[in-house]
């Protein structure tokens, strides 16, 4: 059974088989294999060094496999074709930054930023066209464009620099969103009202959206099926509820354990007991296994792998 996500809606948008990506010695990523869905996201959570960042990279262009097949739209396209096959390519496939502060150029306003994209992708129009169109986008991510867009980013709130990075993805209609940790450097605060903000521009787009966070418990506020890594190997995964309210492996009860509980008491010394047992799940789930159990309806998890 090939170890992946699968959704009978149609056909996937992307689709990744038996990813590996090594950095000399270290193996970043042990076959990893998932596809998106125009309409729906899919989360991808673990801890920083699991491999989310590579596999959204090697998604993106940034990056390239070792090993292993990238489709896309049924296509092979593991192998970077020249400039011209690769500009179509990059205009569906857009990017939202986990940092909204350097994701944006200080120099520019609001206007540039937005205009900038229409222009590289051929999609530029008439000045008056073209001025619409960066209405149209502002408004669609909650912001008021007389109010925003003669505005530089220093201006703006965290929250509305995302925005505008948002907006900015949108501006050339991708058929793909890749969302790095687009919360984290927020407050905690607003973080909600965006994660809301990327479920809706997902359903109104029709967009594959890859969602990428370490808190596990975002996951259900924007993706429709969910992949929990650790050590570059995909643990446990398929629908985000499912997977939320019966986990399987270990490493996702580890994960789900860390998330804070309003009816739990602290408990002195809870600290320490938390980090010890901590080190002894990522060490029985660290080893490379190749056995995959389905344990429910499109939910699926890696047997940790036995000694001899």
């Amino acid at each position: 059974m090939k170890p992946q996500t699968q959704a009978s809606i149609a056909e996937p948008v992307i689709q990744l088989e038996n990813i590996q990506r090594d950095f000399g010695p270290v193996q970043a990523l042990k076959s990893v294999s998932f596809s998106l869905f125009a309409g729906r996201a899919l989360a991808l959570v673990g801890e920083s060094g699991c491999g989310k960042t590579t596999c959204a990279r090697i998604i993106a262009r940034l990056d390239r496999p070792t090993g292993g097949k990238l489709f896309f739209r049924g296509q092979d396209r593991t192998a970077r074709g020249s400039g011209n096959d690769e500009r179509p390519y990059r205009k569906d496939v857009q990017m939202v930054f986990q940092d909204p502060f350097s994701s944006l150029n200080p120099a520019f306003t609001v206007n540039h930023h937005l205009s900038r994209p229409l222009q590289l992708h051929g999609q530029d129009k008439p000045k008056a066209g073209r001025g619409e169109d960066i209405m149209r986008l502002l408004e669609s991510v909650g912001l008021d464009p007389a109010l925003t867009r003669q505005k530089f980013p220093h201006e703006l709130s965290g929250g509305q620099r995302q925005r505008v990075n948002i907006a900015r993805a949108l501006a050339v209609s991708p058929s793909i969103l890749v969302a790095d940790e687009p919360t984290s450097m927020l407050d905690v605060s607003i973080r909600k009202d965006i994660l809301e903000l990327l479920a809706r521009v997902k359903r109104e787009n029709d967009l594959a959206m890859l969602y990428i966070t370490h808190d596990i418990a975002t996951a259900a506020h924007v993706a429709e099926e969910i992949v929990v890594m650790f050590a570059g190997q995909m643990v446990e995964w398929g629908d985000t509820a499912t997977v939320l309210a019966a986990p399987k492996h270990p490493y996702t009860q580890l994960l789900l354990s860390a998330v804070p509980d309003g009816g739990r008491r602290f408990v002195t010394g809870g600290s320490a007991r938390f980090l010890e047992q901590a080190e002894k799940v990522r060490a029985l789930s660290r080893p490379i296994s190749t056995v995959v159990e389905q344990v429910g309806t499109n939910h699926f998890m890696r047997a940790l792998a036995t000694s001899n």
